[in-house]
């Protein structure tokens, strides 16, 4: 297996955890890029209850993140964390592929 294209901190896998089990669901969050947001593509997470045939797959402490070929090419090299501060507590993306965000930091251009 090559080296993942895409990476789940430790702090991101044990709140998918928390929520799969909350849920009964597997442990399993999907990443994907869709277009809108302020500027112009935006970033939304689901848990899944598997991964697909074409879907890069990373795994930390045993619970997955996968992310399909399309979007895929937007986030190659990310990294989802996830980050608890005063304003909320949300999943995140460290793109090196982003061009620019916005203050919500759910939306991003290349």
């Amino acid at each position: 297996m090559s080296e993942p294209e895409i990476s789940l901190t430790e702090n991101a896998a044990r709140r998918v955890a928390a929520i799969a089990a909350r849920k009964h669901k597997p442990a399993i969050l999907r990443l994907a890029v869709d277009g809108g947001g302020c500027a112009g593509f935006t970033y939304s997470f689901e848990l899944a209850d598997a991964p697909e045939a074409d879907d890069a797959v990373a795994e930390t402490s045993g619970v997955r993140l996968v992310v399909d070929p399309a979007s895929l090419e937007l986030v190659k090299g990310s990294a989802v964390d996830f980050v608890e501060e005063l304003g909320g507590a949300a999943f995140r993306v460290t793109n090196p592929n982003a061009q620019s965000g916005c203050g919500c930091g759910s939306s991003f251009s290349v």
